[in-house]
C-alpha cells in the first residue's frame, strides 16, 4: 500500500528579513552620516572693491621691457569685482616690496596682487617683502594655485608665492604674489578671483 506524503507548508512572509540564527537583521536603511552634506557655494562679489597690482621687475620698472602680467591682472581681476586704477612698477627687491604693499594698503587696497619676484634667482625677493606684512597666510590656496599651474606646465613648481592676509580684522587686505609671466597670473587669478568675496566676508567676521 502506497503512502501519500502530505505537502510541505510554503513559508509565509512576515515583512521583515530575519538572519539565519533568528536575530533580526540589520536595517538597511541610510544613517544620518551617510546623507551628503550640503556645501556652502561661492558667492559672487556684490559690488566692487579696491584693489591694487604691482608688477616687480628691474627691467619693466627701467623701461626695458614692457609690462604685460601687470595690466592683464588689472583686467582679469575687475572681471571679480576687483578696481584697479593702475599698475605700479617697482625694482625687484624685498625692501620695494613691502613698502609697495603698505602704501596700497594705506591707500584702502583690500586685493593686492603682485606679479614677479617669485622665483629663485638672487633678485627674486616678492616672498621675502611680503611675508613680514601677514597676519595669516592661505597656504591651501597657496597650493592650489601650483597645482592649478602644474597641470599646464612643470615650471609652476618653481613659485614661492605667498597667498594671506594682512590683518584678521575687516580692514584686512588680501595679498597675492603671482609670478612675472602671464600664465602665472591667470592661474593665480582663476583661483583666487572666485574666493575674493569669501575671504573679505571672513575678515568682518561673516559666517563661514
Amino acid at each position: 500500500m502506497s503512502t501519500t506524503t502530505p505537502p510541505t507548508a510554503s513559508p509565509v512572509s512576515t515583512g521583515s528579513a530575519a538572519s539565519t540564527d533568528g536575530a533580526p537583521a540589520a536595517s538597511t536603511a541610510p544613517s544620518p552620516a551617510d546623507e551628503p552634506i550640503a556645501q556652502k557655494r561661492l558667492a559672487p562679489m556684490i559690488g566692487t572693491v579696491p584693489g591694487a597690482v604691482i608688477t616687480v621687475s628691474d627691467r619693466c620698472a627701467s623701461g626695458s621691457r614692457p609690462d604685460e602680467s601687470g595690466p592683464l591682472a588689472q583686467r582679469l581681476l575687475a572681471e571679480h569685482g576687483v578696481v584697479v586704477e593702475a599698475v605700479r612698477l617697482i625694482p625687484d627687491g624685498a625692501e620695494e616690496v613691502r613698502a609697495a604693499i603698505e602704501e596700497a594698503i594705506a591707500d584702502g587696497a583690500r586685493v593686492i596682487l603682485t606679479t614677479g619676484g617669485t622665483g629663485v634667482t638672487p633678485r627674486d625677493l616678492t616672498p621675502e617683502g611680503t611675508a613680514p606684512l601677514l597676519a595669516a597666510r592661505l597656504e591651501g590656496i597657496e597650493a592650489q594655485i601650483r597645482a592649478h599651474g602644474l597641470s599646464k606646465t612643470p615650471l609652476a613648481g618653481l613659485s614661492r608665492g605667498y597667498v594671506g592676509v594682512t590683518s584678521r580684522d575687516a580692514d584686512g587686505a588680501l595679498v597675492v604674489n603671482a609670478p612675472g609671466s602671464k600664465g602665472g597670473v591667470k592661474d593665480s587669478i582663476a583661483v583666487v578671483g572666485p574666493l575674493v568675496p569669501h575671504v573679505l566676508e571672513q575678515l568682518g567676521g561673516g559666517d563661514h
